[in-house]
């Protein structure tokens, strides 16, 4: 089982491995949080709220994610390693300054708390997320997205809060390959739906 967990977080320093830039909330040095407000505000209020907290579960929140987490994936989209017409279109004309730009204004806002609508599923979801699931050599998820959901930055992203719904989504894409990945594809497909459900339950209500 060490040497399972050992190689485990091997793939996960390989596949997240990105420039360190401090480990603190504070955005990096060369960010402009003014800036990425403006483009926040006018481009991606609509869909993600003007402050990053999501009035629809159809989109995720962003207040809170880690600034460099945002910029890659805007980069993702712009390049189409991504797919998402949607988000193609809105991060064409962003530079990589400017998606850093807004990646910073972000994180720097508070997300709304919110709630776990079953709890007996989020008390399943919350033994997987802390522990794992031995008999399949799940790993437990907080040892990448940490134990109160926050990332441990800069290369995972905070999941704390988001909406059961979509992080129910991301698994089930991970899962079925229709959102490629080499290590969250790899421990998605061993759940159950309901596992899934259980855990996106219990993210949604992390504080």
């Amino acid at each position: 089982m060490r040497f399972v967990t050992g190689l485990f977080f091997a793939l996960m320093t390989l596949v997240y491995a990105s420039p360190s830039v401090g480990t603190g909330p504070t955005p990096a040095p060369s960010a402009d949080p003014e800036r990425g407000k403006q483009i926040a505000t006018s481009v991606c209020a609509a869909c993600h709220g003007a402050d990053g907290n999501s009035p629809t579960s159809a989109n995720p929140i962003l207040a809170g994610q880690h600034a460099e987490y945002i910029a890659e994936q805007l980069a993702a989209f712009k390049s189409g390693a991504r797919p998402s017409p949607i988000m193609q279109a809105m991060a064409a004309a962003l530079s990589p300054e400017d998606m850093l730009n807004v990646g910073a204004y972000f994180q720097a806002q508070r997300t709304v708390p919110s709630i776990a609508r079953d709890k007996a599923l989020a008390q399943r979801g919350e033994q997987i997320w802390r522990g794992g699931i031995k008999d399949t050599k799940v790993p437990a998820c907080a040892s990448c997205h940490g134990a109160a959901g926050k990332g441990i930055p800069v290369g995972y992203p905070r999941l704390a809060g988001q909406y059961a719904d979509l992080s129910f989504g991301w698994l089930k894409a991970y899962a079925t390959g229709a959102r490629p990945h080499p290590v969250m594809g790899a421990v998605a497909e061993k759940l159950t739906e309901r596992e899934m459900k259980a855990l996106a339950e219990f993210i949604a209500g992390l504080r």
